[in-house]
């Protein structure tokens, strides 16, 4: 087993070709924008490779804030800027789908006797009525 996790520790790496510089730009009211600016191992803007400009906005739930994370499809930071309230808008539907999806398969699930989570009934009959 210790072999195992060294040698998953070897093979972790981080990729010299694969590196971005994070810039972190935000108007302190209603969201962040983040560029991964693609650099060489030198630290060098690497030209070949486009920026890539990502969101984050809240949404206030019963629970607390909810962080929402988006891709803005953009060539550059002012049209990441004027692109970000409709990208937003997306990224807030597209979480709200996978969440209603999460909730239909937990309620969808069916319980049975030998798996985890199934508690068998008690007294009387044995059978459960709802």
């Amino acid at each position: 087993m210790v072999d195992t996790l060294e040698g998953q520790k070897e093979e972790q790496k981080m990729d010299v070709t694969n590196l971005y510089r994070e810039e972190i730009y935000t108007d302190r009211k209603l969201g962040v924008i983040r560029a991964l600016v693609p650099v060489t191992a030198d630290g060098e803007k690497d030209a070949t490779r486009k920026v890539i400009y990502t969101g984050e906005a809240q949404i206030m739930t019963q629970m607390g804030a909810l962080p929402i994370n988006f891709e803005i499809e953009a060539e550059n930071l002012a049209e990441a800027v004027e692109k970000y309230r409709d990208s937003a808008k997306a990224g807030v539907e597209k979480t709200m789908k996978e969440l209603q999806e999460l909730r239909r398969q937990a309620a969808s699930k069916i319980v049975v006797p030998g798996q985890p989570g199934f508690t068998p009934p008690t007294g009387g009959s044995g059978l459960a009525m709802p």
